[in-house]
């Protein structure tokens, strides 16, 4: 394999992706690690690490542009949501100087970003999805006619993680809640983005049913590769802590359908509930999500195919982008110094 560095961004605490790119080079490159802030566990195993400016700085992409040509880098991996709408409108920049960004185009960036475009997405598609309000009073009038029932999750539409989103269960909760959450956006990162929206938050149908994780797989194109279907056993802090990968053949089938639709690039990460039998996508993450890692301990290696695709090596599916069903996999808890 010829040499080859790879830059993964925003990368906190996913020290597993560092190393699944460290295995898929062989020691035939360097794995660079970046983020805002030296205060993450990624930079004690990454090859080499850089602290950036903050994404939504205008210093950002003359640093990274810097940084990719001084260092050689051939290849950016964002893992951040609010990385890839900055890394998407310049990518042609780094294409300029040899570096492909795995970004898919803005319009899908922004259609798995925005909650909000998530559901008319779906809807337009004919994909289920739980009953979504971009304004409280048209929930509350859904409450009222009975189309919408209690309990409600109140999110932010261009959210990340677990952070504003609430649970109510009647009018009062709902009005305070959904309050609650408008002040978390506009005093977080996520005021950033939310600043072109009028509305920043949506209200949704609570499913209570089983939890599912989809690994949507395209190659570089965005040509369908494979869907990995998995069973959600346990979650922390808005993410699968454990999963156990199945055969699911409507699952499979909803995953090429997205893949066809969006033709994103790599992975697209899907939250799917089942509801009396009707399988709901909650929400889209056109990147690496939480949910990679037990792909990869079943047996698939989007690491090694993505650096295989940009070599103009051929890619096995049979070899690298097919789990092993029944596998179940649990995140660890690790502590580690993190003084540089």
């Amino acid at each position: 394999m010829q040499m080859f560095n790879v830059l993964l961004t925003s990368v906190g605490r996913r020290s597993y992706l560092v190393k699944y790119f460290q295995d898929a080079l062989n020691g035939c490159g360097f794995v660079h690690a970046a983020n805002s802030t030296s205060q993450n566990p990624a930079f004690r195993i990454a090859d080499k690490y850089t602290v950036t400016p903050l994404i939504y700085s205008n210093d950002y992409i003359p640093f990274l542009l810097d940084y990719c040509q001084k260092n050689e880098i051939k290849l950016i991996v964002p893992l951040f949501d609010a990385d890839l709408p900055i890394l998407a409108l310049n990518a042609n920049l780094f294409a300029e100087v040899g570096v492909f960004v795995l970004v898919s185009d803005m319009e899908v960036v922004n259609c798995c970003n925005d909650k909000w475009e998530t559901a008319s997405f779906l809807t337009k598609n004919g994909i289920a999805h739980p009953k979504t309000f971009i304004e409280l009073d048209s929930a509350l009038t859904a409450l009222t006619s009975g189309d919408l029932m209690f309990p409600v999750i109140i999110k932010p539409r261009r959210g990340m993680g677990s952070l504003g989103i609430f649970e109510a269960g009647c009018v009062e909760e709902l009005s305070i809640l959904y309050r609650k959450a408008e002040n978390i956006v506009l005093s977080s990162y996520i005021q950033y983005e939310a600043k072109q929206d009028k509305s920043h938050i949506i209200i949704q149908q609570k499913i209570n049913g089983a939890e599912y994780h989809l690994d949507v797989i395209n190659d570089l194109n965005g040509a369908y590769q494979n869907t990995i279907v998995k069973k959600k056993l346990a979650m922390r802090s808005g993410e699968t802590d454990c999963a156990q990968i199945i055969t699911n053949s409507d699952l499979h089938d909803m995953g090429r359908k997205l893949s066809m639709l969006l033709k994103h690039k790599g992975n697209l990460d899907v939250d799917v509930l089942q509801d009396s039998g009707t399988s709901l996508v909650l929400e889209m993450n056109a990147r690496f999500g939480g949910g990679y890692p037990f792909s990869h301990v079943a047996g698939v290696d989007l690491p090694k195919a993505i650096i295989r695709w940009l070599q103009g090596l051929a890619v096995d599916k049979n070899e690298l982008l097919t789990a092993i069903p029944g596998t179940i996999a649990h995140k660890d808890i690790e502590i580690v110094p993190i003084s540089f």
